[in-house]
């Protein structure tokens, strides 16, 4: 048996936060704002998960009224997500990405964003697909106001 989830985030771009994907840190100027370390691809990666397995979206697991979740690395809420998918006798068989970015470019940042992601997920980097665009200078990503990421995953029963 096997289960598809889609999970999607945006967040504000601001100065003073730093810019995190993946788990990677980004040479940029202006950060994502959250209440969480804001990792958009994660976040993305997460819902995917919960979807899935039809356990909810992030916050409802991890609201954002809770203090303790506050500056919290989000690949918290990845292990969360992936071991509530392994209770239910599931395993990740791939994900697929897309960040929304107008810049920095991402390029140099991918491979170990797939990294991070695979180990969390206990699968190979080639299981972890993480492409980037830009937003073309078309809404909020084309003007910098924003990144936003998108994740399909696929689970297989284990």
């Amino acid at each position: 048996m096997y289960r598809i989830g889609f999970g999607t985030d945006v967040h504000r771009l601001i100065g003073g936060r730093p810019l995190i994907i993946g788990g990677v840190t980004i040479d940029s100027e202006i950060g994502a704002e959250g209440h969480s370390d804001a990792d958009v691809l994660v976040h993305a990666i997460t819902d995917a998960i919960l979807g899935a397995i039809a356990a909810g979206d992030i916050g409802s697991h991890f609201p954002d009224s809770e203090d303790r979740w506050r500056n919290a690395e989000s690949f918290v809420f990845l292990k969360y997500a992936h071991g509530l998918a392994k209770e239910r006798g599931f395993v990740v068989s791939n994900v697929d990405t897309v960040i929304d970015l107008e810049k920095p470019k991402l390029r140099s940042y991918i491979d170990q964003m797939r990294e991070n992601l695979a180990a969390a997920l206990e699968i190979t980097i080639y299981d972890v697909s993480v492409k980037a665009k830009s937003g073309e200078a078309v809404d909020a990503v084309g003007d910098k106001l924003a990144v936003r990421a998108q994740a399909i995953v696929l689970l297989q029963r284990s």
